[in-house]
């Protein structure tokens, strides 16, 4: 069957960066991958693509489902020992969609012959088909923690382990793994980053000549396909011929000691973690060598490795600043070639004392710390009695923290993540059930039929099967949520102190949301009325930004906050029902303005409980953050959780580290258990 023309590898205007970083991948698999970062329309699609069609073909065993050469036949595959015909095939294009389940990426029992045949046989999945080829995932930050973790896992061993449904399989899984990402619709966290081998960010070039040439070629290719394509063939194949020389090239090339040393310094210099980088330095430095044609990995193979190999490794923390300024790269470059230079000793036992600690990231230089999007901030700032309208700057956070988990009680279906008890289609199956669940119980079923297959007649191999025998799975994982930031920025909130800390509290909880895949907005309320700061957003680097720029004083319209918090969680439920939602309040409780800019603080504290019974009639699950001090405190906060039917945390009590033990945003029976 023919397919339709992918547009040219070679006719791609710019991406030099990614088009160098897929092809020393294509020369050297180990490398690890590649990620691709950008914002939409950028042709990251376009260009994994293409690559494709630039890889050689390969000799393919016939009577073998998972790719084998006939030349060099993996010794563990399944479908061994081989025959000896084969067929020459294109190298392969698997496409993981988001909505992949594990069966279908690493294989599972073929229910087919269990059913027909009686007996435990494996049927492959994507891993195997993509073996020898290309594994391309795109939007890979939308895919779920597990399913991007044996992706990574097959990817560095080059292999697939399959241990299930009583079927122990493995075979080899050689792939060039890319992925790519729209950093506007969440990250990917620091863990799954480094497991990458290389990264790269793509944007839309400002050039207009630059811009003009890549539309005039789409228009072109869309025109007619197959006549573009074949302008650039031979261009193409000149890129086939050049990957495939590399290839025979690659086994061959040296490593000195010297640029080892230089490779290590550099990973020193940056202070990555592990050994992970150092390794894909070394293995990217290697094919860029044979890429250009040398015998031996010289400084420049070495720095076109840090380029692609070290920025996302820097990366640690949801609010980290990816990518890599070049002055630092070419400052690291240049400390890491007097250690090139440097001679080891004859015996490493001859320095019982180890390293001198003012090498590259050894405390010669003051380190950073931490502190969230904005450590620093403003003057000094003073509460001014009765909450006045002036308004104040904005505020540095405090310290940031590691945050307790705040769950939202019951089962929910919403979207794969890491924070509430979800109904799974993914998850660890929990039991068998005859009503519900997601796919078949195959041990179940089985074992339901069993029992009556003498009574229904069976001869010879194979299961007669009945209707009420078929089991389903419940599978039970973790779901990510909507959770909801009500900030309180009013006067008696603003004293700088306190301020900062209500912020750094955000920036941990934002922190701890990323890391759990939740969806998070913005609400804050100050003077006459409560604003959406932040629509809800998977990217924690936007509601960082939002946060820096958020300002206090004037007066304390907490119940226009709980309405417009209510008002956003009808919104969102009409785009993502399934999704649940958690409010987090952080107040001191003292409203000041109530329904319609009503004044008088008995009326506005009224309104405010009448507006948080509402919220909780609608099922929401609610947490208050008392961030009420002083020596005399009035206890509304706590009022406030007692009418969203939620508990009442103390600031300091957000810390996992202070306070043991799971909060659950709703106590008891809430009607949204299961």
């Amino acid at each position: 069957m023919s397919h339709a023309p992918r547009f040219p590898f070679s006719a791609v205007v710019g991406h030099d960066d990614l088009r160098l970083a897929l092809l020393l991948n294509a020369v050297h698999p180990r490398i690890g991958g590649v990620l691709v970062r950008g914002e939409k329309g950028t042709a990251k699609s376009t260009v994994v693509r293409a690559l494709a069609s630039l890889l050689p073909a390969l000799d393919v065993a016939d009577d073998c489902r998972f790719g084998c050469d006939p030349a060099a036949p993996d010794p563990q595959c399944p479908d061994a020992p081989h025959g000896e015909t084969a067929t020459r095939k294109p190298a392969q294009l698997v496409e993981l969609p988001v909505g992949a389940t594990e069966d279908r990426l690493i294989g599972s029992l073929d229910l087919e012959r269990a059913l027909t045949e009686g007996v435990r046989a494996f049927q492959p999945g994507l891993l195997a088909g993509a073996h020898r080829g290309v594994l391309y995932v795109d939007e890979v930050n939308l895919l779920h923690d597990h399913l991007v973790d044996l992706l990574l896992d097959a990817a560095a061993m080059g292999r697939a382990h399959v241990e299930r449904d009583g079927v122990s399989v493995s075979h080899a899984a050689s792939f060039l793994l890319v992925g790519t990402m729209n950093p506007e619709e969440g990250e990917l966290r620091p863990q799954l980053l480094d497991r990458f081998g290389l990264t790269v960010q793509v944007a839309a070039s400002r050039e207009v000549t630059t811009r003009t040439e890549v539309v005039r070629r789409r228009l072109a290719f869309e025109a007619d396909p197959a006549g573009f394509a074949a302008q650039w063939a031979d261009a193409d194949a000149e890129l086939a011929e050049h990957i495939r020389a590399a290839r025979d090239r690659v086994e061959h090339v040296v490593l000195p000691d010297s640029e080892l040393r230089r490779i290590s310094a550099l990973c020193a210099a940056f202070d990555v973690d592990g050994m992970r980088a150092d390794l894909v330095l070394a293995r990217t430095a290697v094919a860029h060598a044979a890429w250009r044609g040398a015998d031996a990995v010289a400084e420049e193979d070495v720095e076109a490795a840090a380029r692609l190999a070290l920025p996302h490794r820097r990366r640690r923390d949801p609010f980290d600043e990816p990518g890599m300024a070049e002055d630092q790269l070419q400052q690291a470059l240049s400390d890491a070639a007097e250690q090139a230079d440097e001679q080891p000793p004859d015996d490493p036992d001859d320095d019982p004392d180890g390293p001198d600690d003012g090498g590259p990231g050894g405390g010669s230089e003051p380190q950073d710390e931490p502190t969230g999007p904005d450590g620093g901030g403003g003057g000094e700032q003073q509460e001014q009695p009765g909450g006045g309208d002036s308004e104040r700057s904005p505020v540095g956070a405090g310290q940031s923290f590691r945050a307790r988990l705040l769950e939202v009680p019951g089962l929910g279906e919403g979207a794969p993540g890491r924070r509430s008890r979800a109904r799974s289609r993914s998850g660890r199956t929990t039991r068998a059930t005859t009503v519900g669940g997601h796919g078949l119980h195959v041990t179940a079923t089985l074992a339901a039929a069993a029992p009556h297959q003498a009574a229904r007649g069976r001869s010879g191999p194979g299961l007669i099967l009945r209707s009420d025998d078929v089991r389903r799975a419940l599978r039970e994982g973790r779901e990510g949520n909507l959770v909801l930031f009500a900030v309180d920025a009013s006067g008696s909130m603003a004293a700088r102190d306190r301020m900062s800390a209500v912020s750094g509290a955000v920036l941990s909880l934002l922190r701890d949301a990323y890391q759990r895949r939740d969806k998070v907005g913005v609400i804050t309320f100050r003077g006459d009325k409560a604003e959406l700061a932040l629509p809800p957003t998977s990217s924690v680097d936007i509601a960082a930004a939002r946060l820096r720029s958020l300002r206090t004083g004037g007066r304390t319209p907490l119940a226009d906050g709980l309405l417009r918090t209510q008002h956003v969680i009808r919104t969102e439920a009409t785009r993502d029902p399934q999704r649940r939602p958690l409010v987090v309040l952080l107040t001191d409780g003292k409203a000041t303005v109530g329904v319609g800019g009503a004044t008088g603080s008995k009326q506005a504290v009224d309104d405010s409980l009448r507006a948080a019974r509402v919220l909780a009639g609608t099922g929401t699950a609610a947490v208050v953050v008392d961030c009420e001090n002083g020596p005399v405190k009035l206890g509304l906060a706590n009022q406030l959780a007692t009418a969203l039917g939620g508990p009442s945390l103390r600031l300091e009590e957000l810390s996992a580290e202070n306070v043991a033990g799971v909060v659950r945003a709703v106590s008891g029976d809430s009607g949204l258990a299961a």
